[in-house]
């Protein structure tokens, strides 16, 4: 196997998330370098699992270890903005699990920190990776499927209606929004023209406060319209589809989508489009995270990430949802 991994790369967190990156690095001919935790035995477990050389005692001596290139940040949303400042500072690259912060005003300040120290940030949004957008890109861009029209959004899991997991915990920043919410927003805007300008919503809270199901309309400046239905605990299709003016595009499974129908109005006739594997979606995310580090070409769409921070804000705001960090 050839090794495609050019840099150092640094895991902070032992999660699901973490073993799916050590997984894609040795795929990609790789492994980690080394890993950060904040328990120290869990650290030492998944080196052992991974054949990481190094642990580090206190979670701060990644930042300082001169080694690293690039940090993946996949531990709960509500610390990434903690972990990006001092990444950011010490001159590291950081790719980080969505939501890659709470609010638009802490990306403004990972943004900035990123741009004083020369060094690339990017949201790990599937979406903005897998190679099925960007070979739809290229259809819709081609014309043929006619002006856009209109996107529907379905994201439901059925989380246990336990108010002290994170998914409903307002003290870990839980919710539907920057759970699932994130992949449905990033997907709208991967297709929209423009970052929507109005936007209505109904909420229903959990009672920890969170939002635990929503109904979000979304229009720009163009006259595209989205609609997101967002459920914690009723199970929903992953299903996107996106009606143009000639006919219509169907995912399923959208956040590592591999597969695409596209159904034109005035036939019916169907196309199938395959790219990509819904298994290797880490892969994507590396592979684009090392080629932006390289200098070779940025696909790493942090103005996407952006425009969808700002949508989940002002929503956000709308419901009266503060967590406890923004208090």
């Amino acid at each position: 196997m050839t090794k495609q991994i050019k840099y150092n790369w640094a895991s902070l967190g032992t999660g699901v998330i973490a073993n799916e990156l050590a997984q894609a690095l040795e795929a990609l001919g790789g492994k980690l370098y080394s890993v950060a935790n904040r328990t120290y035995d869990k650290g030492v477990t998944f080196a052992d699992q991974y054949g990481i050389e190094k642990v580090y005692e206190e979670i701060d001596q990644v930042f300082e270890d001169p080694e690293v290139d690039i940090i993946y940040i996949s531990t709960p949303h509500n610390t990434h903005i903690n972990y990006l400042r001092k990444a950011l500072a010490a001159g590291k690259h950081v790719l980080c699990e969505k939501s890659i912060t709470l609010n638009s005003e802490e990306l403004a300040e990972a943004i900035q920190l990123a741009e004083e120290n020369h060094v690339k940030l990017a949201e790990a949004m599937t979406i903005f990776h897998m190679p099925i957008y960007r070979r739809l890109s290229e259809i819709v861009e081609s014309g043929k499927l006619g002006p856009l029209k209109v996107i529907q959004m379905n994201f439901g899991s059925y989380k246990e209606y336990d108010m002290t997991n994170r998914f409903f915990n307002r003290n870990l920043a839980g919710g539907a929004l920057l759970d699932i919410g994130v992949y449905a927003l990033s997907f709208v805007r991967w297709f929209m023209t423009s970052q929507p300008t109005e936007m209505v919503s109904q909420v229903k809270l959990a009672p920890t406060g969170v939002d635990e199901q929503a109904g979000i309309l979304l229009t720009n400046a163009e006259g595209e319209m989205a609609t997101v239905t967002l459920s914690l605990h009723a199970k929903q299709p992953k299903r996107g589809t996106i009606a143009y003016d000639k006919g219509y595009i169907e995912i399923y499974e959208y956040p590592r989508g591999q597969k695409a129908v596209i159904t034109y109005t005035e036939d019916g006739s169907q196309e199938v489009i395959e790219v990509g594997e819904t298994a290797k979606a880490l892969q994507y995310e590396v592979l684009d995270m090392e080629a932006a580090v390289s200098g070779q070409e940025n696909h790493l769409y942090l103005n996407y990430s952006q425009d969808v921070m700002e949508l989940m804000t002002r929503l956000r705001k709308d419901w009266g949802l503060v967590y406890l960090e923004e208090e």
